[in-house]
């Protein structure tokens, strides 16, 4: 566990005042000489001479067990600006430090704080690396820490963030039979000491409970959830055809060889039909007896959510978009005829193919590098 890694520091002064933002009021305090030190680099403006309080819009603040792992990630995403360790929504600045916050005590979560900018990034896609790398079904826990510290949550600072999280959290429950991760906005926020600050950055090797390789598959994405967002259930119906409803949104399967793409191996990709999310390229499909689409991996691994499908008395692994949330097929492992043993069995209602000459119109050009 984490908190055997490092020595415990006594005294340690804290580095910011409480938060304030908007229209969620919380009490300001008084900061003391280190604060007034470090606000000209702080994102946080100080105000009053005492109080912080969040003068950027596009921010969000992330638990997701021990803060060394999270801001590593995040910082890992091309698009995030600046993020910060600190300790979230506690009952007392005077147990905003670790030392404190390592009982278990104080109501305090270790959290990130995620500037980005949207141009590069969406919140949408903070958010679902997020619920990527997290087990959102455990309370006061992550990877090998436990208590209440490392309780996951996400806390918003204005409307327009609340709007996207609550979107997103309602499809991330969705997924779940259990959803612990709390969702609420973020009241007070005091920045961790300066040594954990950047952390893994100083110490390569120190714990992580978030694997590198996850780390550094969010460093290279190109697809942007949010450019592809879940429309309202009305205009899902209007735009898909009965079929395509029965399978995205009803979880069906179409026949075995009496569909579109089962036999079909043109240049292009294929897209989620609801979002238009990309999620397969033709470079990965490969001939299958099965009688659906065949692809031996997505496009990126996160633009695909697998969950246990226990229907029909057996366990499967279904395949879901990630952004519509359309159910989409099954994977399967140990198959002789994939290149790498692995078959996505698609359906084909639930796709859309772009062919490679119109991938530029339709705004899929950024994808053409999968075919150089």
């Amino acid at each position: 566990m984490k908190s055997a890694l490092i020595p415990l520091m006594l005294g340690v002064a804290l580095l910011l005042g409480g938060c304030a933002f908007g229209k969620f009021d919380t009490q300001c305090n008084q900061s003391n000489n280190a604060d007034k030190e470090r606000a000209d680099q702080s994102p946080m403006e100080q105000f009053e001479g005492s109080c912080y309080m969040e003068n950027t819009e596009d921010v969000i603040y992330l638990a997701g067990g021990c803060f060394w792992g999270m801001e590593r990630l995040m910082e890992a995403i091309p698009g995030v600006i600046d993020v910060q360790s600190g300790y979230a929504n506690g009952m007392s600045k005077d147990q905003a430090n670790y030392q404190s916050v390592c009982s278990g005590k104080t109501g305090f979560r270790e959290t990130v704080r995620v500037e980005y900018d949207p141009s590069q990034v969406s919140l949408d896609g903070i958010l679902l690396a997020y619920f990527y790398v997290i087990d959102p079904t455990i309370e006061n826990g992550q990877g090998n820490d436990f208590g209440s510290q490392y309780q996951t949550g996400i806390y918003y600072t204005n409307d327009k963030a609340r709007e996207t999280v609550l979107r997103i959290a309602d499809v991330e429950r969705g997924r779940h039979n259990k959803f612990a991760v709390e969702i609420g906005p973020l009241e007070t926020f005091y920045l961790a000491e300066d040594y954990h600050q950047d952390y893994l950055q100083k110490n390569p090797n120190g714990y992580c409970h978030i694997p590198k390789e996850e780390i550094e598959l969010f460093s290279k994405l190109r697809i942007d959830p949010g450019d592809y967002k879940k429309p309202a259930a009305e205009a899902i119906r209007d735009k898909l055809t009965t079929e395509q409803y029965r399978v995205t949104q009803e979880g069906g399967t179409e026949n075995a060889f009496k569909n579109e793409f089962w036999d079909t191996f043109e240049k292009g990709i294929y897209v989620d039909v609801v979002t238009g999310e990309p999620l397969f390229s033709s470079t990965d499909k490969f001939e299958s007896n099965c009688g659906w689409p065949a692809f031996s991996k997505p496009i990126e691994e996160p633009a695909v959510v697998e969950t246990e499908d226990l229907s029909f008395g057996w366990r499967r692994t279904e395949v879901r978009s990630r952004a519509g949330d359309s159910h989409l097929g099954h994977v399967f492992t140990g198959e002789l005829e994939s290149p790498n043993g692995v078959r996505y069995c698609i359906n084909s209602a639930a796709l859309r193919f772009i062919p490679f000459e119109k991938m530029e119109e339709e705004g899929y050009g950024y994808l053409k590098y999968l075919f150089e």
